[in-house]
């Protein structure tokens, strides 16, 4: 945790953690400027190149403590409710002091959708290159939505009123729908295209310019759609009471799922 005292100075200056150290490093810098310093000088900025600063490590620090308080907010009140101002409060600061870290409450919730989508694409992706079939794929979905369900509604959820993301966001969830074709492509290279299929080789922008059949085409986007929505009921708790096992559905739907066409 932070150190409240700094974050309600970064209110006037960023600088806060990091101004004495870097006056210190300028001061230093200046007395080894004689005839020995031109390689001790050269060596330290060669490092100092390839570290973040105080000022930038401070700041990371804070910007990542106001993303704790924003996902229990999240938890506790759903995105809409999201609020600088009372993560301020939680923080023990004035509500302008984080507005030096994120211009507004959109910029945070784009923050925490990057950081979603990334964690999610970083991990199919791992299991992708390791060749990892639609089935492998559908368990680690799974399994990094059970992790952490504020997460995964947060970018599989209802939208954020008035919220739009930037296309940046798009492309990271485009990776993961990458791995999923290459993976559908795989698993049935020659299956027989379906009337979908035909649909899609021309409706195929979401694809963006992966090579994919439309036979994968449609594969992958069964397996996203019918997967999400057993997760979705699964984490808004609609099978409670229910008394079966949405770990065997969830099998039982990879296992149709996967099964020849035609």
């Amino acid at each position: 945790m932070v150190d409240k005292t700094g974050v309600a100075g970064a209110a006037d200056t960023d600088a806060a953690a990091g101004a004495d150290a870097d006056a210190k490093s300028g001061g230093k810098a200046g007395a080894k400027t004689g005839g020995k310093a031109g390689g001790k000088t050269g060596a330290k900025s060669d490092a100092k190149a390839g570290a973040a600063t105080p000022r930038e490590r401070y700041r990371a620090q804070v910007r990542a403590e106001i993303k704790e308080h924003a996902w229990k907010q999240i938890a506790e009140a759903g995105t809409s409710a999201l609020s600088l101002n009372a993560i301020a409060k939680q923080m023990g600061v004035s509500g302008p002091a984080l507005y030096r870290y994120f211009a507004g409450r959109d910029e945070l919730i784009t923050e925490l959708i990057r950081d979603a989508y990334r964690s999610l694409a970083d991990a199919v992706h791992a299991a992708a290159v390791t060749g990892a079939d639609p089935a492998g794929l559908a368990h680690v979905l799974r399994d990094w939505a059970l992790a952490d369900p504020h997460r995964y509604f947060l970018i599989y959820g209802t939208p954020v009123p008035g919220y739009h993301a930037p296309d940046e966001i798009t492309g990271i969830s485009s990776e993961i729908m990458a791995d999923l074709l290459t993976a559908c492509a795989a698993l049935e290279p020659d299956a027989p295209a379906t009337p979908f299929a035909a649909h899609l080789a021309g409706h195929r922008d979401w694809a963006g310019d992966h090579p994919a059949p439309p036979a994968a085409l449609h594969r992958a986007i069964t397996f996203w759609t019918r997967l999400h929505g057993v997760l979705s009921l699964e984490l808004a708790g609609h099978f409670t009471g229910m008394a079966f096992d949405p770990a065997l559905l969830y099998e039982a739907e990879i296992d149709d799922l996967r099964a020849p066409r035609g």
